[in-house]
This record gives C-alpha cells, structure tokens and sequence, in this order.
C-alpha cells in the first residue's frame, strides 16, 4: 500500500485528520479522530501496563538481570529554559538548513536527495534522457530541451535547464566533451542540470520542490519557543519541549527522596513533545507534534552493559509481542560513528514503512552524562547514596 492509499483510508475511517482542515489544515499537525484516539489509548495502556504497572512480572519472568522499580511522572511541557541549556539543546538541538533561492522554500539539507528522488519533476525528467557507455548517464541521448520547455515549466521553473535550457546544456555539453572519461550517476547529472553555467561554487544541490539551487546550509534550531508572562523579551523566553528525558532527569532526586525506590529502578513518562520540522513528511511519523513514551532506567556502573543489553533485547520483543511479527522489523545497533559522544551503545528498532525504513524506537545507555550536566548548572546534588 502507497501512502497517498494509506492517509485516505486513515481519514475515512475516523482514525486521523489534518489538524484545522477546514482553514486549509497546517503542516506537521494531526488530529485523532473516534478510532484513532482508541487505538492511541489502547497503545500507551498497553505500553503503561507492560512497563510499569505490572513491571514485577516482566523483571521476574523475562530474564532481567535482577528485580527492579519502576515509578511514572508527568512533567510539565514548558520547563525552566536552563534545562535545555544544560541538556544541550539551546547551542546544539539544531538540523542543517538550506534554502530554494528560486521557491523560497526550506529544506533539512541532509534529506534533500532523499525527498529529490522522490520528486515527480526528476521522475519525469528522468525519461527525458537516456543511458550512456556501461551503464553511465548522458546528456546526449535525449531530448532534454524539448523536456525543459514543456514539462520542465511545470513540474520544476526553478531548475537551470528551465530556466536557460540553451545555456545550461551548452556548458554541460562542453565540460563533459572536456572530460570523456567521466562517469555519471543520476545525482552528478541532476546537479549538472541544475547549475547555472557559471557557477564559481562548484554544483549545486537542486530544490526537491522546484529544481532551483539552494543555499549552502546553516543551522536551525529545532525548539519551539513560547514567551512567559506579560513582556516579550529574552527574559521572558521558554520552550516546548521537544523530549520528555530531561524531566525526568531534573526530578531524580525528587523521586528518589519520596518514592524511596531503590537501585536498579527506572523512571516512566508518557507525554507530548515538540520539534518544529523543517519539513514535516511521511504523514505522521515527521510531525511538529507527536507524543512519546520513555523510559530513563537507573543502575550501578558496572552493571550497566547487562541492563543496556537487556532493555536492548526487551523492548524489541515487546513489539513482536504486540503483532508486528514481520521482516519489516529489525533490530539495528549503531556503529561506533554514530554513536553520541557520551553514549556507550545504542540500538534503533526500525520499521519498514511504505516511504522508507525509519525508527520507532531507539535505546540508548546515556551513562550519567545527563545527570551530571544538571548538577553542573543547577549547583544541585543529585547523587545517589545507598
């Protein structure tokens, strides 16, 4: 099943609707309809039930390496902005932005290939030329100027082709009579088609909307910011969170001091979070708005790699053991490159979506990297004595 297939039997069906559809809907935003708010209820119940109500039957019957706690919270969405100073989401929580000079429109600059090849302008262009020597791309075997003046105008104003089709393949023809050998792939051609003759920057990355040229990117913090009070000034600045972690990082020592819970334990919270996405897609699994279900689980040191991989191992199983019993699903540990610089392992269930395999939950040992950092900037101790 497609996409487009799948958002129109949600909608029918009364699981989901565009949030304000009525005034045109706004992007990154989804209202749960009669079906679509059970099925969310029965999810987070099931997630509740399993992890925390009845917590003593899974750490005594699915092979934890010991007994353990687990209490919830609730914390509040809009937090004292210094924890996301001292969580590093004020200087760092930010994506690579680029810009179409053409469309004006804003693009996350590490997936713009990915939704190029998605584009209905490079399926089209696709046809308009031909395969080269050994399987390589040339711009001589099709008619790309009759493409650039009918198509092209439609699909993608913004591309050089389009924009100049006799300039644009002058200056492709001359450079690659220049250099025989060269051997190109689908993204060098599509680049070469989308730069202006020129060009002192080298290629340029084409507009997944348009085909225009983009801006060299640049960060752009993912927060959504609020004001507090009656003033609108830096002062008076706050943010929606865009995680639940760092709530139940800064009311550890508030629950150690009146849950009595002792080590190992783990801390439960349910609840809305907040990225403003550059460009939400692929329905609901890039929204601005989206709820999440989190775990922060506390042990002694040397005992971490065992409840690392235990918890690793756990939650995986606990989606086979919901239904998705299916090659679609996989278990990928990250390699060492990919890692956080404070993280020892981490490991992504991944789902294989109709637009793609992405993840739908990550596990991850943060070691006491949290912790520290707000005693750092809080000055507060939020040790554990046993």
């Amino acid at each position: 099943m497609d996409m487009d297939k799948l958002v129109s039997l949600c909608k029918r069906r009364g699981f989901i609707f565009p949030s304000s559809e009525i005034y045109g809907g706004l992007n990154g935003f989804w209202d749960y309809g009669p079906l679509g708010v059970e099925l969310k209820r029965n999810i987070k119940d099931a997630w509740w039930r399993d992890n925390v109500t009845f917590h003593d039957d899974r750490s005594t019957l699915s092979g934890a390496p010991a007994r353990y706690e687990m209490v919830g919270l609730d914390c509040s969405i809009i937090m004292n902005p210094k924890v996301w100073e001292a969580s590093g989401h004020v200087g760092g929580f930010s994506d690579p932005m680029s810009t179409c000079r053409q469309c004006k429109r804003l693009f996350r600059a590490d997936q713009v290939w990915d939704q190029v090849k998605e584009s209905e302008w490079l399926k089209s262009l696709a046809t308009a030329f031909g395969p080269g020597p050994e399987g390589t791309l040339s711009v001589f075997s099709g008619n790309l100027m009759e493409w650039a003046n009918k198509k092209g105008k439609k699909l993608a104003p913004g591309l050089a082709l389009v924009r100049n089709p006799t300039v644009t393949l002058s200056w492709v023809v001359e450079h690659l009579e220049k250099q025989p050998n060269e051997r190109l792939d689908i993204i060098t051609m599509i680049q070469y088609l989308a730069t202006e003759q020129f060009a002192k920057t080298g290629l340029v990355l084409p507009c997944p909307n348009c085909g225009g040229d983009l801006t060299d990117p640049r960060q752009f913090n993912l927060m959504m910011e609020t004001f507090i009070g009656a003033v609108r000034d830096d002062a008076s600045k706050a943010y929606l969170r865009p995680e639940t972690a760092q709530g139940i990082f800064v009311n550890f020592k508030n629950v150690v001091d009146t849950g009595r819970v002792r080590l190992p334990f783990g801390i439960a919270q349910v609840g809305k979070s907040f990225r403003n996405e550059i460009t939400p897609r692929n329905f609901t699994f890039r929204s601005r708005e989206f709820e999440q279900m989190e775990i922060e689980f506390f042990c002694r040191p040397d005992e971490s790699p065992q409840w690392y991989k235990y918890w690793r191992d756990t939650r995986f199983q606990w989606y086979i053991a919901h239904g998705l019993k299916s090659d679609r699903l996989r278990l990928r540990d990250h390699d060492p490159d990919e890692l956080a610089f404070y993280s020892i392992g981490t490991a992504d269930i991944e789902y294989a979506f109709p637009f793609g395999v992405s993840e739908l939950e990550g596990i991850a040992h943060r070691s006491d990297y949290d912790l520290n950092q707000h005693m750092k900037f809080s000055g507060k101790d939020l040790g554990y004595l046993d």
